[in-house]
């Protein structure tokens, strides 16, 4: 645990003497939510993990922000997502107490934007909607290391391909344009006999140039979190908390299309969340829902995320 938190320190203030913030989208590949709680942890014993996600986004800008190539002001976006996340945990150990698993994310976006594009390819009032593949995720490395019946920390290395539909010019995109890499260090406390949890996940992500615009979008370091309550119902069991999130990106934009300068931006939200367990055959059948609403944010997208994560465990 003092490990866990010594980390944590070093990601956090280790970063804060270089506060330049921008963002092309309005927003990156990290999703808050999307590994926050019991649900999203690292399997510790040999186990397949199917898990359907469910994503819906509503968010808007009043500002201008650059879109693929443009510049665009009073955004309004909304997004639905579906995602396959499948999880294996191989049948070993790659040390003493240490387990090992890899998986992926594979998303399917519905994208509908609009906006008022200041420069750009055409300029005016613009409505684009599109869907498809978006980016997938690849977690080569998952490990869990357990410090007790009750914790256990949690360490991924995940990647975001540019898989999905992206245009120059297009308000609404699939996918990114450039890739994403994710490491992610967690800790996990879930009571067997109390049922509290404490869940918290640090991450920080890495973005390679989207060369369709010249643009690089600078570091970003975030925190998901969630406290909730576990209690038996009936041959089930059922839990209710928050969870919340923080963002900030924590170094310059870079490239020729990065025009906005220190456009600083961060974003701060929680809401409630609730969950439901229960084996079924054989199999542990997990289902959590949650609404996570912005309360503080700048020069970003800003909105409310809902989640709904079902996932079987064979």
């Amino acid at each position: 645990m003092k490990a866990f938190l010594f980390a944590i320190c070093l990601l956090v203030f280790g970063t804060a003497n270089d506060m330049v913030w921008a963002e092309e989208g309005g927003s990156g590949h990290y999703l808050p939510g999307s590994i926050a709680s019991f649900a999203d942890a690292s399997p510790t014993d040999t186990t397949f993990v199917a898990r359907l996600n469910v994503i819906s986004y509503d968010g808007s800008h009043d500002r201008s922000i650059p879109i693929a190539g443009t510049s665009t002001v009073d955004v309004e976006a909304k997004s639905r997502a579906l995602g396959l996340t499948l999880v294996w945990r191989p049948p070993f150990e790659i040390a003493d107490n240490l387990s090992y698993g890899f998986g992926a994310t594979i998303p399917y976006v519905f994208m509908d934007v609009s906006g008022d594009v200041e420069a750009g390819p055409r300029t005016g009032r613009r409505s684009d909607s599109t869907s498809g593949l978006g980016d997938i995720m690849v977690m080569p490395v998952m490990l869990s290391h357990a410090l007790s019946s009750s914790s256990h920390l949690d360490f991924r290395f995940g990647m975001y391909a540019p898989t999905g539909s992206y245009e120059v010019g297009r308000l609404a995109n699939t996918g990114k344009n450039f890739w994403t890499f994710e490491p992610t260090l967690g800790y996990l406390y879930l009571s067997p006999k109390n049922g509290r949890e404490v869940s918290i996940f640090a991450g920080y992500d890495l973005n390679t140039i989207n060369d369709a615009t010249d643009y690089k979008t600078g570091s970003q370091f975030h925190l998901d979190g969630t406290l909730a309550q576990h209690f038996p119902l009936g041959k089930a069991s059922a839990g209710a908390g928050i969870s919340g999130f923080y963002y900030n990106q924590l170094t310059a934009d870079s490239g020729s299309g990065a025009t906005f300068g220190d456009f600083k931006g961060q974003t701060i939200g929680l809401g409630p969340s609730v969950s439901y367990t229960r084996a079924i055959a054989g199999v542990d059948w997990v289902a959590e829902f949650k609404w996570l609403h912005e309360v503080d944010t700048r020069n970003r997208l800003s909105g409310d995320y809902l989640w709904l994560k079902i996932l079987a465990k064979f």
